[in-house]
């Protein structure tokens, strides 16, 4: 039985799995969106804008654009990331559970018991000191369409803190576009007047798909032309032009292509990944890799 790399590595010639679904700066493809996506993100942080917000569907590549960010951030700046924000976190009975949240993503020691006066003091007091030594802090929430609109206010509040003209704290909202939708009611109006960079990721185009599978390819070690522009147009129509969901129906392409000792992917190929039901669009119940061995054994 062919081991899953084998697919991949003896019958593509690849070093690689090029469509995998987990998040990687390594893969990340430049198109004209997710370009124009990273500069607003930038531009939020080179300007000390308060508040940057970053929205996108599921599987959009809004995690791996913060990958990337974080692997080239300068040195003179401190991340506090919350990669899962949860609105539960923020307990509106406790005041002070999102500064235990915050604090905890900044390494800084945190007790339950702790007053909400006391964890606000502290909570100052980092940002004073960080401020002190040329640094700054930017707290940066993945998932941040979880959190509920009493705890976006809370963190409005907390960028007023400053030292004389400059603000100390800088947040990155990173979420699904509902939390645009959220921000963008009336009782936080304060809360989206604070917001001075902003971008939504749209879906891929047909020729913005052809160009991404070509790259993932090229980066995995392989030719461009595994998949033809047929199976392009029938991939976009059938992912809306999502990266995760395209990355998925590509890999299970391969692994098709594999079964039937091809090289290339046709539209055919694409159209019978429908037809067998394998590929849920949006629902990601299946994952390619565990497909492989299975699809494999019936092959030999």
């Amino acid at each position: 039985m062919n081991s899953t790399i084998d697919i991949y590595t003896d019958h593509f010639q690849l070093t690689e799995r090029p469509f995998s679904l987990v998040p990687d700066p390594d893969f990340l493809f430049w198109g004209p969106v997710h370009t124009r996506a990273y500069a607003i993100l930038e531009y939020g942080i080179v300007t000390r804008a308060p508040i940057t917000l970053i929205t996108g569907e599921v599987g959009a590549g809004k995690t791996t654009l913060l990958h990337h960010l974080l692997r080239q951030i300068e040195d003179d700046v401190t991340i506090g990331l919350i990669a899962n924000a949860h609105g539960s976190h923020a307990d509106a009975s406790d005041r002070g559970s999102l500064l235990r949240w915050v604090l905890r993503a900044l390494d800084q020691p945190v007790s339950a018991s702790d007053a909400y006066v006391d964890l606000f003091d502290r909570f100052q007091a980092y940002l004073i000191d960080e401020y002190a030594n040329g640094r700054r802090v930017i707290l940066i929430f993945d998932e941040a369409q979880n959190l509920v609109r009493s705890t976006l206010e809370e963190l409005r509040m907390l960028t007023n803190i400053n030292s004389g003209k400059d603000e100390l704290l800088q947040l990155v909202l990173v979420g699904q576009p509902e939390l645009r939708d959220t921000i963008l009611q009336p009782d936080l109006k304060q809360f989206a007047q604070r917001v001075s960079a902003s971008f939504h990721l749209s879906a891929m185009s047909v020729d913005t798909i052809r160009d991404y599978i070509a790259h993932r390819l090229a980066v995995a070690g392989g030719p461009a032309d595994v998949f033809s522009d047929e199976a392009c147009q029938e991939i976009h129509a059938q992912t809306g032009g999502v990266p995760r969901l395209v990355n998925q129906i590509c890999d299970l392409a391969m692994v098709y292509a594999f079964t039937n000792n091809e090289y290339h992917v046709s539209s055919k190929t694409v159209r019978q990944i429908i037809a067998d039901g394998v590929f849920f669009a949006g629902g990601m119940r299946n994952d390619p890799v565990r497909l492989v061995n299975s699809v494999a054994s019936k092959a030999q």
